[in-house]
């Protein structure tokens, strides 16, 4: 079964509905059903709640966090083991810690395709199935 790994820019699309929205929506909805999976590295979960935090408050930042998942998405920690492999490719590839975690979960399987509107997973493309959702 296919896995989609969602990372912050992805989950920022589907909040403020611009590009690729619908896509995230469609993953939502295959994940529900049970044709998919959703897995969401814990860092990037923190990135979104920051972000609204900054952009909209406390108050909406929890409101929307809250209800944003179906109830079958997986929040996957950042274990010790995780942690130091996101390390690594943080360090070899000079690529962003908290992406590193999302490339670093999208590695665990050929199954797992990373979803993201961040054109800098480019760089790392090597490392793993990703799918870019469209520029804005």
């Amino acid at each position: 079964m296919t896995a989609y790994v969602l990372d912050a820019s992805a989950l920022l699309r589907y909040i403020d509905n611009e590009p690729g929205a619908d896509r995230v929506e469609e993953i939502f909805a295959a994940c529900v059903a049970g044709q998919a999976e959703v897995r969401i590295p814990a860092v990037q979960w923190g990135e979104v709640a920051g972000n609204l935090r900054k952009r909209l408050g406390a108050s909406h930042e929890a409101r929307i966090m809250s209800s944003l998942l179906p109830t079958e998405c997986e929040l996957v920690s950042a274990s010790g083991e995780r942690a130091i492999r996101a390390a690594a490719i943080k360090v070899d590839r000079k690529f962003g810690y908290a992406d590193s975690f999302a490339i670093e979960l999208a590695m665990d399987s050929s199954a797992h395709i990373l979803v993201t509107a961040d054109y800098d997973f480019k760089d790392v493309a090597d490392l793993a199935n990703i799918e870019f959702l469209p520029k804005k």
